[in-house]
C-alpha cells in the first residue's frame, strides 16, 4: 500500500486540516466497471493533485496500486485520495464494486460521512447496488448519484436517471441534464445556464438558449418542487404555486440542507474522460455533503463496556479513532488507515490500541499501548507526512505492531472502544497446503498478517480433517488472498475441502475383544464381550456395565470404556469419529497376574472393531440450516437448486424489505461447499445467505461408497 513515490508524481502538498468543518469524507460505491476509480482519477487531476489522470487498463491509477487490482483490472481494496477544492479537503474513498470485496465497502462507509453512488450510463442499476442504497438509507447516510461513463457507446443518461429513480425511490432528482444538439456540456436546472465543456475542464458558463430551456422546463419544475418539499420554510410551496420565482440562493441552501440530512439525493451526469460534470460534482461534494461536525460518531464505551458519554468531531476532545484498513507494505511494513472521530492525533505520542469481539475470526482480544512515530496523509500508495490529524480527517500510521482492521485508537490515559461495524460472514472455504517445509514458515507468517488486515477472511485449522482452511467471500477474494500469500514468499497449493463426517452403528452387533500375549515373563491378558446398539442423533456414547460374577474385575471396567472411547475417536470404517452408540460390557476374562489397565483398554478397542466387522456401520454427514435472503423473482430457481442439493425446505417468509423473501432449509454441508458462488450466479449477486450447524444425518449409501 505504501511507498514514498507515485507513478503520477508526488501527489501535491500534503494537507493537514485544523477545522473539521473543512473536511468532507466521501465514499464512492457502485458496481464493478461503473467508473469509480476512473472518476476519482479525473477529480484528482482536475483539482491539480496529480499532473494527469492514469487509466485502469494500464494500471497507472492512484487508487488501484495493489498488484492484484492491476492484474484483475478492478479494485480489490479500499483506497483514499484527498484533494482540496474551495479550501475544503475532500477525502475520496474509492471502494471495490465486486461483491467479494463488500467488506472493503463496509469499511469505507464507516470512514465516510456521505456516499456517492456511481452508476454507468449504459448498464442500469444492479440488485447489489439497490441493496447497498437501502443499507445507507437505514442509517441516514447522505447520498448522491453520479451517472458516469457518458462517453460509452451505449450511454443513455436520461434512461439511466429514470432507472435510478425507480430503483432508489423518492428524492432522487437530477441537478443537471446532458446538453443535446451535439453540444458538450450540461444544462443547470436551477440556474438555467449552459455549462460548456467543449474546451475541457473547467467549463465556461452561458445562458441556455431557447431549445435548451424547452428541454429542461419539466425537469426543472420537478426539481424545484422536490427541493421545496424538503424545505423547513413552509411558505415556499405556497409562493411557488402562486407563480413566484424562488431565489436561486434559497433553493441552493435548502438543497444543501436536504442532502446533508439524507432526504434528498441529487443526480449529476459526469464524463471522466472529457471532464463534463467534474466542476459541478466538486461543488456538490463541498457544498451539499455534510462535514464531520454534522455526522454522528459511532457508539463508544470504556474497555470494560461501561458507557463513556456521547462524542462529537471536536479536535480538543478525547482521542477516538478507528483503523478502517490494514495493509502490509514490503518497504514500510504494516500501514494502518485511520479515521479520527474525536480529538487530534499527533506524532511521537503514545496511543492505546484496543480490539475486541472478533475472536471467532481469528482476531484475539487485545489491548496494547504503542507510540505513533509519524502521521501521513495517504494518496493511494503514496504516504506524505503531516504534522497532525484532527477529528473528522483520515490519515495513515505505520509500524503499529498490534493494530488490526477494526481496532480503536485512543489515549492511554482514557482507553475507549468503538462499536464495531457489521462485517459479512465468509462462506467459501479454500483449503491451502504449503509445498515445502520452508513454505510452511512463510505461510504461517503471512496468514497472520492477512487475517489482521482483512476481517472478512476467517482462518480455520481443522483438527479433524487436518486441513488449513481459509474462509473467503468468493473466488475473486480467494484469488487475491492466494496471490498475497505467494507474493509474501509462501508457495502454496489448494486441495479439495474435506468434510468432517461421523460413523455410527446402523444396527445392533456383538463383538469380542481378545488381547492375550505370553512371551516369557509378565504377559498381557484381557478378554471382553460387548453388545453395541445405535442411539438417537446427539446421544454420544453410553457405556453400560452388565458384568456378573466378576468375570471382568471391577477395576478394569473403566479400562474397557477407555479403549472403546479411544477407538471411537479414531473411527473404524473410514477413519471418522464414531458417535451415538450404547456399548454394553456383559462378559470377559481376566488373569490374576497378566491382566492390566492397558491390556483391557486394548481389548475394548478390539471388541468395538469386531462388532463393526460383525454388524453394519454407516456414515453421518453434517447438516446446516441455511437462511437465504433473495428477491422474489429468483424464488423458484433457488428452491429448485436447494432440492437438487438434497436440501429440505423448512419454509419461506416475507422479508422486511418489500419484494424480498427468506427461504429456510436444511442442507448437507457437502452440498454447500460452493454455494456462495452458485447462489451469486443464480441471482445476479442479489441474494445472500447465512448458515449454522444443526446435526448429523445418515449419508446416502451411494455417496458413502465413494467415501469409503
Amino acid at each position: 500500500m505504501a511507498s514514498k513515490h507515485s507513478e503520477n508524481g508526488d501527489g501535491g502538498a500534503a494537507v493537514a486540516v485544523d477545522d473539521p468543518a473543512k473536511v468532507r469524507n466521501i465514499v464512492l460505491v457502485g458496481p464493478s466497471g461503473s467508473g469509480k476509480t476512473t472518476l476519482t482519477e479525473a477529480l484528482l487531476a482536475a483539482a491539480g493533485v496529480i499532473p494527469r489522470a492514469g487509466t485502469v487498463t494500464e494500471g497507472t491509477t492512484v487508487c488501484d496500486h495493489d498488484p492484484a487490482a492491476q492484474r484483475q483490472q478492478r479494485s480489490v481494496g479500499l483506497s483514499v485520495a484527498p484533494l482540496v477544492h474551495n479550501d475544503v479537503k475532500i477525502n475520496l474513498i474509492d471502494t471495490p464494486g465486486y461483491a467479494d470485496f463488500v467488506g472493503e465497502v463496509r469499511a469505507g462507509l464507516r470512514a465516510a460521512d456521505g456516499a456517492l453512488f456511481v452508476v454507468c450510463a449504459a448498464e442500469g442499476v444492479d440488485p447489489a447496488t439497490i441493496a447497498l442504497w437501502a443499507e445507507c438509507a437505514a442509517v441516514g447516510m447522505p447520498r448522491a448519484v453520479v451517472i458516469a461513463r457518458l462517453d460509452h457507446q451505449r450511454a443513455d443518461a436520461m434512461a439511466e436517471m429514470r432507472a435510478c429513480q425507480e430503483a432508489f425511490g423518492a428524492g432522487v432528482l437530477p441537478l443537471y441534464l446532458p446538453a443535446g444538439g451535439g453540444k458538450t456540456g450540461l444544462l443547470g436546472l436551477i440556474t438555467r445556464r449552459f455549462l460548456d465543456y467543449s474546451g475541457g475542464y473547467p467549463p465556461t458558463a452561458a445562458e441556455a438558449d431557447e431549445a435548451d430551456l424547452a428541454e429542461i422546463d419539466e425537469a426543472r419544475n420537478e426539481l424545484i418542487e422536490g427541493i421545496i418539499a424538503e424545505s423547513e420554510d413552509e411558505t415556499l410551496m405556497d409562493r411557488y404555486l402562486e407563480g413566484e420565482e424562488i431565489e436561486t440562493e434559497t433553493l441552493i441552501d435548502d438543497l444543501e440542507t436536504a442532502v446533508a440530512r439524507g432526504t434528498f439525493h441529487p443526480v449529476i451526469p459526469v464524463c471522466a474522460t472529457s471532464g463534463v460534470g467534474l466542476a459541478e460534482l466538486l461543488e456538490a461534494l463541498t457544498g451539499a455533503f455534510p462535514s464531520p461536525l454534522e455526522h454522528g460518531v459511532p457508539d463508544v464505551t470504556e474497555i470494560n463496556g461501561n458507557g463513556s458519554g456521547s462524542l462529537r468531531a471536536d479536535p480538543d476532545g478525547p482521542l477516538v479513532a478507528e483503523i478502517v484498513r490494514t495493509a502490509i507494505d514490503s518497504y514500510v511494513g504494516r500501514v494502518s488507515l485511520v479515521r479520527v472521530f474525536s480529538g487530534t492525533l499527533r506524532p511521537e505520542r503514545p496511543v492505546h490500541i484496543s480490539g475486541h469481539g472478533m475472536s471467532e475470526r481469528g482476531h484475539e482480544d487485545h489491548d496494547v499501548d504503542e507510540r505513533v512515530a509519524h502521521i501521513y496523509s495517504p494518496l493511494g500508495s503514496n504516504l506524505r507526512e503531516v504534522t497532525h490529524c484532527v477529528a473528522g480527517d483520515i490519515c495513515a500510521l505505520t509500524k503499529l505492531g498490534s493494530a488490526e482492521t477494526g481496532d480503536t485508537v485512543s489515549s492511554p490515559d482514557k482507553p475507549l472502544l468503538m462499536r464495531p461495524w457489521t462485517m459479512p460472514e465468509p462462506l467459501l472455504p479454500v483449503a491451502v497446503v504449503a509445498k515445502t517445509r520452508s513454505d510452511e514458515d512463510a505461510l504461517s507468517r503471512n496468514l497472520n498478517r492477512l487475517v489482521a488486515g482483512d476481517p472478512t477472511l476467517r482462518l480455520e485449522r481443522n483438527a479433524e480433517t487436518h486441513q488449513l482452511v481459509l474462509w473467503c467471500m468468493g473466488e475473486a477474494h480467494a484469488d487475491v488472498v492466494l496471490a498475497r500469500l505467494r507474493a509474501g514468499g509462501a508457495d502454496v497449493d489448494t486441495e479439495p475441502i474435506k468434510v468432517a463426517l461421523r460413523e455410527t452403528f446402523a444396527a445392533p452387533a456383538r463383538g469380542k475383544g481378545r488381547h492375550v500375549k505370553q512371551s516369557g515373563g509378565h504377559g498381557q491378558y484381557a478378554v471382553c464381550d460387548i453388545d453395541v446398539e445405535p442411539l438417537p442423533v446427539g446421544s454420544g456414547l453410553e457405556f453400560v456395565d452388565k458384568v456378573v460374577g466378576g468375570s471382568v474385575p471391577s477395576q478394569y471396567i473403566s479400562s474397557v470404556e477407555k479403549g472403546v472411547r479411544a477407538q471411537m475417536e479414531k473411527g473404524i470404517q473410514a477413519g471418522y469419529p464414531m458417535v451415538d452408540i450404547r456399548v454394553t460390557l456383559f462378559d470377559g476374562k481376566a488373569h490374576s497376574v497378566d491382566s492390566s489397565d492397558a491390556a483391557f483398554q486394548t481389548a475394548g478397542s478390539l471388541a468395538l472393531k469386531d462388532a463393526a466387522a460383525n454388524g453394519r456401520v454407516s456414515l453421518l454427514e453434517p447438516v446446516d440450516e441455511v437462511a437465504v435472503r433473495l428477491p422474489d423473482e429468483h424464488l423458484g430457481t433457488v428452491l429448485g437448486d436447494l432440492s437438487s442439493r438434497r436440501g429440505r425446505v423448512l419454509g419461506t417468509e416475507a422479508d422486511e424489505r418489500p419484494g424480498y423473501s427468506i427461504v429456510r432449509a436444511e442442507v448437507p454441508v457437502t452440498a454447500l461447499l460452493r454455494y456462495a458462488i452458485d447462489l451469486r450466479s443464480m441471482t445476479s449477486g442479489s441474494a445472500t445467505f447465512t448458515r449454522s450447524f444443526v446435526r448429523y444425518d445418515p449419508l446416502p449409501e451411494a455417496l458413502a461408497a465413494h467415501v469409503t
